[in-house]
Protein backbone atom coordinates (compact mmCIF):
# COMPACT_ATOMS: atom_id res chain seq x y z
CA UNK A 1 0.00 0.00 0.00
CA UNK A 2 1.44 3.37 -1.01
CA UNK A 3 0.82 6.38 1.21
CA UNK A 4 1.20 10.03 0.39
CA UNK A 5 3.51 11.70 2.86
CA UNK A 6 1.93 14.88 4.20
CA UNK A 7 5.11 16.90 4.15
CA UNK A 8 5.10 20.51 3.01
CA UNK A 9 4.60 20.67 -0.76
CA UNK A 10 7.64 22.88 -1.23
CA UNK A 11 10.64 23.78 0.92
CA UNK A 12 9.18 27.25 1.57
CA UNK A 13 5.71 25.99 2.55
CA UNK A 14 4.97 25.22 6.19
CA UNK A 15 2.37 22.88 7.65
CA UNK A 16 0.75 23.39 11.04
CA UNK A 17 0.31 20.56 13.54
CA UNK A 18 -1.61 20.21 16.78
CA UNK A 19 0.92 18.68 19.13
CA UNK A 20 0.00 15.95 21.60
CA UNK A 21 2.09 14.00 24.06
CA UNK A 22 1.95 10.42 25.19
CA UNK A 23 4.51 9.73 27.87
CA UNK A 24 7.70 11.49 26.77
CA UNK A 25 6.89 11.29 23.04
CA UNK A 26 5.72 14.30 21.00
CA UNK A 27 3.31 13.73 18.13
CA UNK A 28 1.83 16.02 15.52
CA UNK A 29 -1.64 15.82 13.99
CA UNK A 30 -2.21 17.87 10.82
CA UNK A 31 -4.30 20.83 12.00
CA UNK A 32 -6.77 20.44 9.13
CA UNK A 33 -7.77 17.02 10.58
CA UNK A 34 -8.44 18.29 14.14
CA UNK A 35 -11.98 19.48 14.94
CA UNK A 36 -12.12 19.64 18.74
CA UNK A 37 -10.01 19.42 21.87
CA UNK A 38 -11.87 18.23 24.96
CA UNK A 39 -11.65 16.28 28.21
CA UNK A 40 -13.33 12.87 27.77
CA UNK A 41 -16.03 12.24 30.37
CA UNK A 42 -18.67 9.56 30.88
CA UNK A 43 -17.11 7.03 28.52
CA UNK A 44 -19.30 3.96 27.97
CA UNK A 45 -17.31 0.76 27.38
CA UNK A 46 -18.05 -1.23 24.22
CA UNK A 47 -18.03 -5.03 24.66
CA UNK A 48 -15.78 -6.93 22.22
CA UNK A 49 -14.29 -3.71 20.81
CA UNK A 50 -10.61 -3.67 19.80
CA UNK A 51 -8.34 -2.94 22.79
CA UNK A 52 -7.51 0.57 21.59
CA UNK A 53 -11.20 1.55 21.73
CA UNK A 54 -11.83 3.06 25.17
CA UNK A 55 -15.57 3.30 24.52
CA UNK A 56 -18.23 5.73 23.35
CA UNK A 57 -18.95 9.22 24.63
CA UNK A 58 -21.39 12.02 23.95
CA UNK A 59 -19.78 15.16 22.51
CA UNK A 60 -22.36 17.91 22.08
CA UNK A 61 -25.05 15.46 21.02
CA UNK A 62 -22.82 13.30 18.80
CA UNK A 63 -21.75 9.76 19.60
CA UNK A 64 -17.95 9.66 19.48
CA UNK A 65 -15.68 6.61 19.52
CA UNK A 66 -12.92 7.20 22.08
CA UNK A 67 -9.60 5.74 20.90
CA UNK A 68 -6.56 5.51 23.21
CA UNK A 69 -3.37 6.62 21.42
CA UNK A 70 -1.30 4.99 24.17
CA UNK A 71 -2.85 1.58 23.45
CA UNK A 72 -2.71 2.17 19.68
CA UNK A 73 1.05 2.73 20.00
CA UNK A 74 1.52 -0.33 22.23
CA UNK A 75 2.55 1.69 25.30
CA UNK A 76 1.84 0.81 28.92
CA UNK A 77 -0.97 2.54 30.79
CA UNK A 78 0.08 5.67 32.72
CA UNK A 79 0.52 5.48 36.47
CA UNK A 80 -2.17 6.97 38.68
CA UNK A 81 -5.68 7.97 37.68
CA UNK A 82 -4.86 10.28 34.75
CA UNK A 83 -7.81 10.95 32.45
CA UNK A 84 -5.91 12.93 29.82
CA UNK A 85 -7.35 14.95 26.99
CA UNK A 86 -8.92 14.05 23.67
CA UNK A 87 -8.58 15.42 20.17
CA UNK A 88 -11.63 15.21 17.90
CA UNK A 89 -10.95 13.74 14.46
CA UNK A 90 -13.26 12.71 11.63
CA UNK A 91 -12.79 9.83 9.26
CA UNK A 92 -15.33 8.41 6.83
CA UNK A 93 -18.21 10.41 8.32
CA UNK A 94 -17.54 9.10 11.85
CA UNK A 95 -16.19 11.17 14.74
CA UNK A 96 -13.38 9.88 16.95
CA UNK A 97 -11.89 11.20 20.17
CA UNK A 98 -8.18 10.41 20.28
CA UNK A 99 -7.30 10.15 23.98
CA UNK A 100 -3.80 11.46 24.74
CA UNK A 101 -1.85 12.40 27.87
CA UNK A 102 -1.81 16.10 26.98
CA UNK A 103 -2.55 18.49 24.13
CA UNK A 104 0.15 21.04 23.44
CA UNK A 105 0.29 23.95 21.07
CA UNK A 106 -0.15 24.46 17.38
CA UNK A 107 3.32 24.15 15.91
CA UNK A 108 4.67 25.15 12.51
CA UNK A 109 8.07 23.43 12.23
CA UNK A 110 10.76 25.33 10.32
CA UNK A 111 11.14 24.42 6.63
CA UNK A 112 13.67 21.69 5.95
CA UNK A 113 13.13 19.78 9.21
CA UNK A 114 10.80 17.10 7.76
CA UNK A 115 12.29 13.66 7.11
CA UNK A 116 10.82 10.27 6.17
CA UNK A 117 10.00 7.90 9.01
CA UNK A 118 13.33 6.60 10.38
CA UNK A 119 13.84 2.85 9.92
CA UNK A 120 14.79 2.50 13.60
CA UNK A 121 11.44 3.89 14.82
CA UNK A 122 9.48 1.29 16.80
CA UNK A 123 7.72 -1.00 14.27
CA UNK A 124 4.36 -0.40 16.01
CA UNK A 125 4.80 3.33 15.33
CA UNK A 126 6.24 3.11 11.81
CA UNK A 127 2.90 2.12 10.26
CA UNK A 128 1.17 5.05 11.96
CA UNK A 129 3.71 7.77 11.10
CA UNK A 130 4.09 9.85 7.96
CA UNK A 131 7.53 11.09 8.96
CA UNK A 132 9.28 13.20 11.55
CA UNK A 133 10.40 16.76 12.12
CA UNK A 134 13.80 17.12 13.76
CA UNK A 135 13.37 20.04 16.13
CA UNK A 136 15.80 21.67 18.55
CA UNK A 137 14.24 19.70 21.40
CA UNK A 138 12.25 16.50 20.92
CA UNK A 139 11.52 14.69 17.69
CA UNK A 140 8.01 15.46 16.38
CA UNK A 141 6.45 12.27 14.98
CA UNK A 142 3.78 13.20 12.42
CA UNK A 143 0.85 10.80 12.71
CA UNK A 144 -1.04 9.39 9.74
CA UNK A 145 -4.65 9.97 10.82
CA UNK A 146 -6.06 7.48 8.28
CA UNK A 147 -3.76 4.67 9.46
CA UNK A 148 -4.35 5.61 13.09
CA UNK A 149 -8.11 5.26 12.72
CA UNK A 150 -7.95 2.03 10.68
CA UNK A 151 -8.10 -0.09 13.90
CA UNK A 152 -5.87 -2.81 12.48
CA UNK A 153 -3.13 -3.31 15.10
CA UNK A 154 0.15 -2.08 13.62
CA UNK A 155 1.95 -5.27 14.65
CA UNK A 156 -0.46 -7.43 12.62
CA UNK A 157 -0.37 -5.10 9.60
CA UNK A 158 3.40 -5.62 9.20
Amino acid sequence: MTRTVEAPASPGEARDYVTVTVGEALFGLPIDRVHDVFRPTSVTPVPLAPPEVVGLLNLRGRVVTALCLRRRLGLAAPGGDATGMAVGLEQGGETFGLVVDAVGEVLRPPPGTFEPTPPNLDPRWRGLALGVHRLDGPLLVVLDVEALLAFAPAAEAA
